[in-house]
C-alpha cells in the first residue's frame, strides 16, 4: 500500500507543444494559412516529461522519446489580373500586353508551369497570343528586349514562399473587328511538382525531403484578362456659303465664299494627331485671319493656337479627338 501511495502523487507534466503540433498540423493540411507559418522541410521536434516525488520527497523527471514530424510541403499558387481594367487595342494591333501577378502560397519553394488559353468563350474574338514574358528586372513594366521570353519546361519560374513575379502575356488582336468587341485570355499557373485535388499527396517530393501536399487552390491558379477593341473613324463634310457685293448669292468677282468644315468621330476610340488642312481654291484669295474652330478664331502664324495659313492652305490641329464628338473649322477666300 506504502508504494501504491507514493505513486498516488505522482505529478505527471506533459508539454503543452503536443496538443499544438496536432492542431498547426491539422491546420496546416487544410488551410494554406500556414504558407506564411512554418517553412518546409522543418522539423518540428517535441519531448514530453512525466514527474514524481519519491518517497523520500525528492521530485523525479522521466523523459519520452523525442517526436521529430518534418513539415510537409503545400502546393499552393494564385493568379491575379495586374491590370485595372480592360486593355485597349486596335483591330489587327500588335504584341497588346495584359499583366498578372503569380503568387506562391505554399510553404516551400516550387517551380511553376504557365500556360495561356485566348479560346475561353463568353467573348467576340480570340486573341492570337504571341508569347508569355517574364518580369526580369521586377519593376512591373514590360520592358521589350530586357524582360525574359517564357517557354514552358526550359525557365519555369521558381518561386520561394510567399514571393510573386509579375508575368506578361503578349497577343496580338485580329483585323476586322467591331468596336467594343471584346477578347478575354486566361493564365494558368500550376505546380511542377503536381496538382490535383486537395490533400492529393507526392510522396518524398516536397521541400526537406518531405511529402508535398496539395493545398486548397488544387496547387494551380487561374485568371483572366481581357482585351477590348476602341475604333473610331472620321466622316468629313465641306459645305460653302457665298456672300456677294450686293447683299446677294451670286457668285461673282468680290464675292465672299466661307468654307466649314465638320470632322465627325464615331465609335468608341480616340484619333491622335488629327488635323484639317485644305488649299486655297485657285481663282480666289485666302482672307486673312478667317480661320476658326469651333467659333474661335484662330491665327494665321504658326504659334500657340492649332492654326496656321502657309503655302496657300489652312491648317488646324485637332489634337486627341474621342469618338461622339465633332469639330468645326471655318476659313473664307474671296473670289478674283
Amino acid at each position: 500500500m506504502e508504494q501504491g501511495s507514493n505513486w498516488s502523487i505522482i505529478n505527471v507534466r506533459l508539454s503543452r507543444a503536443v496538443p499544438l503540433i496536432i492542431a498547426s498540423a491539422t491546420i496546416g493540411f487544410a488551410s494554406p494559412v500556414m504558407a506564411v507559418g512554418t517553412t518546409a522541410g522543418t522539423t518540428i521536434s517535441n519531448t514530453a516529461t512525466a514527474s514524481y516525488d519519491d518517497p523520500g520527497g525528492n521530485q523525479v523527471s522521466v523523459p519520452s522519446n523525442t517526436v521529430d514530424i518534418v513539415v510537409d510541403e503545400l502546393l499552393d499558387v494564385t493568379v491575379a489580373t495586374a491590370d485595372a481594367g480592360d486593355i485597349v487595342v486596335t483591330p489587327g494591333s500588335i504584341n497588346r500586353v495584359l499583366s498578372f501577378t503569380v503568387t506562391n502560397t505554399g510553404n516551400g519553394s516550387e517551380a511553376f508551369r504557365l500556360t495561356p488559353n485566348a479560346a475561353v468563350g463568353g467573348d467576340q474574338f480570340d486573341p492570337t497570343t504571341t508569347s508569355i514574358v517574364l518580369d526580369t528586372n521586377g519593376n512591373g513594366v514590360y520592358d521589350a528586349g530586357i524582360d525574359t521570353v517564357y517557354t514552358q519546361g526550359t525557365n519555369d519560374p521558381v518561386l520561394a514562399s510567399d514571393a510573386s513575379i509579375r508575368v506578361f502575356v503578349l497577343s496580338s488582336i485580329p483585323a476586322g473587328q467591331n468596336d467594343n468587341d471584346r477578347g478575354i485570355v486566361e493564365l494558368t499557373a500550376a505546380a511542377t511538382t503536381g496538382t490535383g485535388a486537395p490533400g492529393t499527396t507526392f510522396a518524398g517530393q516536397g521541400q526537406g525531403g518531405g511529402n508535398a501536399v496539395v493545398g486548397s487552390t488544387g496547387a494551380d491558379g487561374t485568371d483572366s484578362g481581357r482585351y477590348i477593341v476602341q475604333n473610331a473613324t472620321i466622316s468629313f463634310a465641306k459645305s460653302a456659303v457665298v456672300a456677294d457685293p450686293f447683299g446677294g448669292t451670286t457668285s461673282v468677282p468680290g464675292s465672299i465664299i466661307t468654307y466649314r468644315l465638320i470632322a465627325t468621330i464615331s465609335g468608341s476610340g480616340t484619333l491622335t494627331n488629327a488635323a484639317i488642312s485644305d488649299a486655297i481654291p485657285t481663282g480666289t484669295t485666302y482672307q486673312n485671319g478667317s480661320i476658326t474652330l469651333e467659333g474661335t478664331t484662330l491665327t494665321d502664324a504658326a504659334d500657340g493656337d492649332t492654326g496656321s495659313f502657309a503655302s496657300n492652305a489652312i491648317t488646324v490641329g485637332l489634337g486627341s479627338v474621342s469618338g461622339g464628338q465633332t469639330r468645326t473649322v471655318t476659313f473664307r477666300v474671296r473670289i478674283n
